[in-house]
Formats: structure tokens, C-alpha cells, sequence
């Protein structure tokens, strides 16, 4: 496991970590991770091809680690932009408190997010492999 690379391009996680309590509305976010998405999928296609899905999984991971914490330790300044995650909070069946839902669900979205990742690094190889083979021959 190359943990530079991941822990590297984990610092998009903690910025939009940040970003998404202050800055961002949750109208923008998923456009914003898509090209974060694409960005880190390219960066481990080049740099780890052996085992890009692996690392992209990993990505997805860590960044969950740093978007999950800021937003609990944040709760209050997060909850307050997104009136629509508030609300779904308080509809949910169980009592649970919403600093434990997010506790809860940050790694499992991190998890699927990982995924996502892994395989657009997986396609970044499978196209960085096909522009090389064309542009040798």
C-alpha cells in the first residue's frame, strides 16, 4: 500500500470536510466530489495501476474518516446549512442521537464512495494503457 498517496489524496476529503460545513451547499457538494472523484481516480491510475482499486477504496475510506469527524465535531454549524439532512435526522424511526447516526452511516458512505473510486481508478488504467498502446504504434 502506497499510504502517501492515499493519505495525500485524502486531503481533498479534509478540505471538502470543511468546505461542506462552511462553504459549500449541498445543491453543489456531489458536483464537487465528482471531479475530486476523477482527479484522485487518475492520480493512483498513474501512480499505483497494480493496485488501483485498492487504493481508490482506501481514498474513499480515509476521506469518510475526515468528513465523519468534522461534521460531528461541527454539528451544530453543519446542521444549521443543511436544513434537509436535519430534517431527515428527525424523522428517522429510532431515537437515535444524530451525532451516532452520522457516526454510523460516515463509514459505510465511505465505504461505497471507496468503491466508486476504485473503479474510476480501474478505468483510468484501462485508458491510460489504451492512449499509450496508441501513441506507440
Amino acid at each position: 500500500m502506497h499510504w502517501k498517496l492515499i493519505f495525500g489524496l485524502s486531503l481533498f476529503g479534509l478540505a471538502m470536510a470543511f468546505a461542506t460545513v462552511f462553504i459549500i451547499s449541498a445543491t453543489l457538494e456531489p458536483f464537487f466530489w465528482l471531479v475530486i472523484f476523477i482527479i484522485a481516480a487518475f492520480v493512483i491510475a498513474r501512480s499505483r495501476p497494480d493496485r488501483a482499486f485498492v487504493h481508490g477504496l482506501l481514498v474513499g475510506i480515509v476521506n469518510s474518516v475526515w468528513i465523519t469527524s468534522a461534521h460531528i465535531v461541527l454539528f451544530d454549524q453543519y446542521i444549521a446549512r443543511h436544513p434537509k439532512d436535519a430534517a431527515m435526522m428527525k424523522s428517522m424511526p429510532m431515537p437515535v442521537s444524530p451525532r451516532v447516526m452520522m457516526a454510523v452511516v460516515g463509514p459505510i458512505i465511505g465505504v461505497i464512495t471507496g468503491v466508486v473510486i476504485g473503479i474510476l481508478a480501474y478505468l483510468a488504467v484501462k485508458l491510460l494503457k489504451t492512449k499509450t498502446s496508441s501513441a506507440s504504434t
